[in-house]
């Protein structure tokens, strides 16, 4: 077996919390749209619920069983609903849109406050985690 390999049973765990996760974010970035000026705020804004609550769970995971590692509870919830939830990718490719479209100081915004705002999330999280 490769160092990439995924022995089934896990691999199921992070396919079985990615779809609540992807649905949880389309049903969420749909339902805020009408309410921010731009559709990917609401991406902004699910991309910092799941980064507070990745580090939440993280650092819980680490607190309570440390020698663990990737637990089944990490795979399911960790890697495959905060991970579907959150999504680089349409935050970069709404950056690139939004330059696109010569809204310097908003891209700029959108970035910047994704990254600090997502760096603030997870220290958040752990943060409450470790009280």
């Amino acid at each position: 077996m490769s160092d990439l390999a995924l022995p089934a049973w896990q691999a199921s765990l992070v396919a079985i919390g990615a779809v609540p996760g992807a649905w949880l974010r389309l049903r969420v970035v749909n339902h805020l749209e009408p309410m921010v000026p731009r559709k990917h705020w609401g991406t902004f804004a699910v991309n910092m619920v799941a980064a507070f609550a990745l580090g939440l769970v993280l650092a819980l995971q680490a607190k309570c069983a440390p020698e663990s590692g990737a637990s089944p509870l990490i795979l399911l919830i960790g890697v495959g609903f905060f991970g579907s939830l959150s999504t680089f990718s349409t935050f970069a490719v709404e950056v690139l849109n939004t330059l696109r479209e010569h809204r310097w100081s908003e891209a700029l915004v959108l970035a910047v406050g994704s990254i600090l705002g997502g760096l603030l999330a997870v220290a958040a999280g752990v943060g409450l985690a470790n009280g």
